[in-house]
Formats: C-alpha cells, sequence, structure tokens
C-alpha cells in the first residue's frame, strides 16, 4: 500500500500549505474563525459484507439485499484526509482495509429450494485494500439552508461518490490449509479451450456511492456515519462465475500441488456426495450479475483549518 502511503502524504502537504494560505470566512464561534477550507485527518471502524455468486438466501439467487448473509459481516477499517469547502462540498482520500466472504453452507437449512447452491459447496473469503478518491455533497449548505445560520453548524447530510481501486484475493480451506482460487483457473480461467475466460485480475477499479451524516461534536472533532456500496467490473470476487469445466483439462497445465488442489477445488460437490457427477457445462455461478460488496462505517477527525481567536 505505499501508493496510500504517498498520496496521504501529499494531502497532508497539501493541507497544511492551505491553512497558510485561506482567508477568513466567517466566525465559527466567540473562540474561533473559520476558513473557506478546512482540512480533516481522521480514522473509520465499521462492518463490510458483499454480495456474490456464494451463499445467500432460498430461491434461485437474486440481487441486493435477498441475498444478503449478516452472518458473514466482517470489521473493517480506515485511514482519511479531507478539504472541505464551505460546508459545502469535501474532497476525500481515504484508504479502507477489510475482509469479505462467503459460504454455501449457510443455505442448508433451505437447501431444498436453491437449484443446488447448496450442493455446489463452495466458499471463499478475502482480504479487501482499498483507496479511494470520492466527494461529499452537503444539500443543506450547498441549497443556503444551513448558510446563514447564527450558531455554529452541527449536522450535515450528504452524498457520497467516487471512484476507487482495490486489491483482493479469493481464498479457502483445503485440509485445514490456506489456498489461493485464482491460480487454480476453477472455470478454465487462461486455457485455449475456453479462449474467452481470461485470467481475472487481482487489482480492479471500482465505484463507491453512498450516504452518510455529518456532525460537528466541537470545533476541533467531527463524527460521521455512513454507508458506502461499491460497484466492482469484476464477477469473482468470490472466484465464481460461469459454469464448470471438463477436469481432465488440469493435467494439460498444471502438475504437483497445483494439480491436485484443482482438482479437488474446482468442484467440491463430491464433500457432501461422493456419488456424484458434474458434468462439464453445469451451472458453477451466473454472470449475469457483477460483484459488489459495501460497508457501514463510523468515522472520527480531527479538523484544522481554523484559527483560534486571541
Amino acid at each position: 500500500m505505499k501508493k496510500i502511503t504517498f498520496l496521504l502524504s501529499v494531502i497532508i502537504l497539501i493541507a497544511v500549505s492551505g491553512k497558510k494560505a485561506s482567508a477568513q470566512f466567517y466566525f465559527y464561534d466567540n473562540k474561533y474563525y473559520d476558513n473557506p477550507v478546512i482540512f480533516e485527518v481522521g480514522a473509520s471502524i465499521g462492518a463490510m459484507n458483499c454480495l456474490t455468486d456464494i451463499g445467500g438466501h432460498k430461491g434461485v439467487g437474486e440481487n441486493f439485499v435477498k441475498d444478503l448473509n449478516l452472518g458473514k459481516t466482517h470489521i473493517s477499517g480506515g485511514i482519511f484526509l479531507s478539504a472541505t469547502y464551505k460546508y459545502m462540498f469535501t474532497l476525500r482520500l481515504e484508504g479502507t482495509f477489510g475482509k469479505i466472504s462467503g459460504d454455501d453452507k449457510v443455505l442448508e437449512s433451505v437447501r431444498e429450494t436453491t437449484k443446488r447452491r447448496y450442493e455446489r459447496n463452495l466458499n471463499f473469503f478475502s482480504k479487501i485494500n482499498e483507496v479511494t478518491l470520492g466527494i461529499e455533497a452537503h444539500p443543506l449548505y450547498i441549497f443556503g439552508k444551513n448558510k446563514e445560520d447564527k450558531d455554529p453548524p452541527r449536522f450535515s447530510p450528504y452524498l457520497y461518490a467516487g471512484i476507487g481501486y482495490f486489491s483482493y484475493n479469493p481464498q479457502t480451506k483445503l485440509n485445514g490449509k490456506t489456498v489461493d482460487l485464482q491460480p487454480l483457473s476453477t472455470e478454465g480461467q487462461g486455457f485455449a479451450e475456453y479462449p474467452d475466460r481470461k485470467i481475472y485480475k487481482l487489482n480492479k477499479f471500482n465505484f463507491p456511492f453512498g450516504v452518510g451524516v455529518k456532525y460537528d461534536l466541537s470545533p476541533l472533532i467531527y463524527l460521521r456515519a455512513e454507508f458506502i456500496y461499491r460497484m466492482t467490473n469484476t464477477d469473482y470476487l468470490d472466484d465464481v462465475s460461469t459454469r464448470y469445466i471438463d477436469p481432465t483439462l488440469y493435467s494439460k497445465y498444471f502438475t504437483g500441488a497445483r494439480l491436485t488442489n484443482a482438482l479437488l477445488l474446482n468442484d467440491r460437490q463430491y464433500e457432501l456426495d461422493p456419488t456424484h457427477i458434474t458434468k462439464p457445462g453445469d451451472v458453477r455461478g451466473r454472470s449475469k450479475n457483477k460483484d459488489s460488496y459495501f460497508s457501514f462505517n463510523v468515522k472520527v477527525s480531527y479538523t484544522f483549518g481554523r484559527e483560534k481567536i486571541n
């Protein structure tokens, strides 16, 4: 994450120089002047979850919250730097770190309705490392409702949108050991027999958007609570997207432990039913919808850019 560290350092330098250059905007209260641009440095803690092909609820599988498994929620955290112009717009650079996971075993109680998603018996987990650049828009100030308040502004709901770059690496457990799934080409990625299935990259762009609310706890401390949803351009957060391949092809491309792992992990239905025979072309996942992930965060930040009245 060297790029994140570099970008954060640049923002700090800009913030420090910007504080000296900015002009007085108005009296924040009887103790502080305010400036057109104020800066924040802060941290967040929250909960992260995902929507992929694996897991879900009863039925054939649907979009968004219908297939949300709250039991697969994980802790996330982050750090951020931001610059706010007259309370209307905030430019925010942020690094977020979390985890996502999914497991078909959560469908056991409704297995009769899931069109063999339970019997598919796949699972995954992955760390998420993300850097985003986004904008907060605060309607109460943009449209003037709070501009003329005599008291210090306290409460402001906002909309958020941006662009991000994240890394992930779907993994699973096999005989107690952690195994990376992407190198195993579990759906024939990179095989000549499946020219339309490219090896997926583990670094991708995403498009975060969401809503939040900011509360001015004091002249120096801000609190935020926000929900951020990330659209991605990959269907392989969970290493599942399309159909099963002919497993005899693995011996053509792999040897040793990689061959063994590919044979055991591309199709795990044998673990529940040793007599089951999977045919090449049977449904493994559905590529119609891309995978996504989201988080709910609570943020606290220290504000600088205000000047105390002597």
